[in-house]
């Protein structure tokens, strides 16, 4: 579904990207792990068409995508939640869903819309109990789980999570993760999540890579890098 290969971002003189390759599955949960600063979101952010790679190249559902603007990307099945939630304050949580749908609202019909907005209440039960509550409002997992629904919104294919444990609570990063096991049980949407929380991220995901100062370090199946010496020292807080 997703293939990146040989990616190279540069920002001026600095390299974010040296060379990066991964691919999600149909179904998978595929999470990318790594310290600040190694990369993850400009990874993303190439995928999503924000940022032009100098060099590599990706693709969705066979598709090469370089050179296509993100919002045909969208349109193909791409959705991306960025760090730092970014909802809409000044509007509803309802709205927000709504405008989260904008791609579908010209070729289905109202009723279909307002049928998905109730999949995302039944996912996450505290937004209906806001659903006419202005977003800039909501607490700060309110807002993740609202930034997480307005991507379903899309119906999308791929969906790429960027660092949604971010400023959260302990007890708010075991709600939002708990959706996202949700969300991967439904088997409707592939996932690539980035996340600093390397622990949270592998014992959800069914592979990984480890991103390194813009390269890959290692991959593999998640619970396999749960137990990798080098991973335990270097993200989980384990001596070797």
């Amino acid at each position: 579904m997703l293939e990146v290969k040989n990616l190279v971002v540069n920002y001026g003189g600095i390299q974010a990207l040296k060379g990066v390759s991964l691919n999600v599955q149909p179904g998978e949960l595929v999470a990318m792990i790594g310290a600040n600063g190694a990369g993850k979101t400009s990874l993303l952010r190439a995928i999503s068409g924000l940022v032009t790679p100098r060099e590599g190249s990706v693709s969705l559902f066979g598709k090469p995508v370089v050179g296509i603007p993100p919002h045909k990307r969208v349109e193909w099945g791409l959705a991306h939640c960025p760090e730092a939630r970014h909802v809409f304050a000044q509007q509803s949580v309802y709205d927000n869903l709504i405008l989260g749908a904008f791609l579908r609202t010209k070729k289905e019909k109202k009723k279909e819309i307002e049928e998905s907005i109730e999949k995302i209440f039944a996912i996450f039960p505290k937004l209906k109990q806001r659903e006419k509550q202005l977003a800039g409002t909501l607490s700060g997992g309110e807002q993740q789980m609202l930034a997480i629904g307005r991507s379903l919104m899309l119906n999308p294919r791929i969906l790429m999570l960027d660092e949604p444990s971010m400023g959260l609570a302990p007890v708010i990063i075991d709600e939002v993760f708990r959706v996202i096991e949700n969300i991967k049980s439904r088997k409707e949407v592939s996932i690539l999540l980035v996340e600093q929380l390397a622990y949270r991220a592998l014992s959800v995901a069914d592979r990984a890579y480890v991103l390194e100062q813009g390269k890959i370090r290692l991959e593999g199946p998640a619970q396999e890098l749960l137990t990798n010496p080098e991973v335990k020292a270097a993200y989980l807080g384990v001596a070797k």
